[in-house]
């Protein structure tokens, strides 16, 4: 049971920092606080290894062909950073969306190894979004978190001691099984996540398959089930969605033309640009660049 006081003490927080609809960060590194008095269109995004614990409303999300929904006690762990389409389906001014996300510490987690024991073998469903209801003990971690993060004294002295422990029960969560193999030194997951980093900071350049195949020790047909797998995309199609999230950043920006956009994150065409932005986002880039519109995420 998530207690009201709580609920209006996130949503306090996001309003006072005139951030209703995006989110804010809390007096904690790595917690943040999201409030939403409305639903809200789906919009696009990448999300980071985080978990969420909703408080109050519903959101859902859509990766590949799943959709995960999550209400109030409920928590949402990303463990790889992937696309999503997300959208607030209930929220009202009298019961807005409220959550609490926290971005996940891997060095964190890895340090976790020993305590948690056996990882045990792969289970056959891994995916790298997963929701279920929140136990007991996570749930009051995550609230004692966001009640350190209102005092900088306690938040420095605490703080790290209650992280470790949300990582621990995250860890040992049912819908942790993804994150537990991340620990496994040479997995398929840590493999991919090793290629996501890789292709994160290398966006903009031609990235042949063959050679992220070959980089993370598997064969090119491995590689794309395992990549499809965690990511329900597969690679090339990644690195797509990358370039078009940045390039509508830089547009909303409002500083760079279509053309100079286009080329600053790897289109060689404008003209493909302008073709793939719109079929992405339903508007032209030169409408977004007009409205200096940005889609929170």
């Amino acid at each position: 049971m998530i207690a009201k006081d709580i609920v209006q003490s996130v949503f306090d927080l996001v309003a006072s920092e005139d951030a209703l609809g995006v989110g804010c960060q809390t007096g904690v590194d790595g917690l943040f606080a999201f409030a939403d008095p409305e639903v809200s269109a789906c919009k696009a995004g990448f999300y980071e290894p985080v978990m969420c614990l909703v408080l109050q409303g519903t959101k859902e999300a859509q990766i590949g062909g799943r959709v995960l929904r999550y209400s109030a006690g409920d928590t949402l762990l990303v463990s790889h950073a992937v696309h999503v389409e997300s959208a607030v389906i209930q929220a009202s001014a009298q019961a807005p969306y409220v959550a609490l996300a926290l971005k996940l510490d891997l060095a964190l987690a890895r340090s976790l190894y020993d305590e948690i024991g056996g990882i045990g073998a792969p289970a056959k469903d891994l995916h790298s979004m997963r929701v279920e209801k929140g136990d007991a003990a996570l749930v009051d971690a995550v609230m004692r978190l966001y009640q350190l993060s209102q005092d900088p004294v306690e938040a420095r002295a605490l703080a790290p001691l209650v992280m470790k422990e949300i990582h621990f029960r995250l860890l040992r969560a049912r819908h942790g099984c993804m994150l537990r193999q991340l620990l496994r030194h040479e997995s398929a997951a840590s493999r991919i996540s090793k290629t996501i980093a890789y292709i994160r900071a290398n966006y903009t350049c031609q990235i042949p398959v063959a050679d992220l195949a070959a980089e993370s020790g598997m064969s090119l047909s491995a590689f794309h089930e395992h990549f499809k797998a965690v990511t329900s995309t597969t690679p090339l199609q990644y690195q797509k969605e990358l370039r078009l999230m940045e390039a509508r950043r830089l547009l909303a920006a409002g500083q760079r033309s279509v053309a100079a956009a286009a080329y600053d994150v790897g289109y060689e065409s404008p003209t493909q640009f302008s073709r793939e932005y719109s079929r992405k986002f339903g508007v032209s880039p030169s409408d977004h660049k007009a409205t200096g519109a940005l889609l929170a995420l």
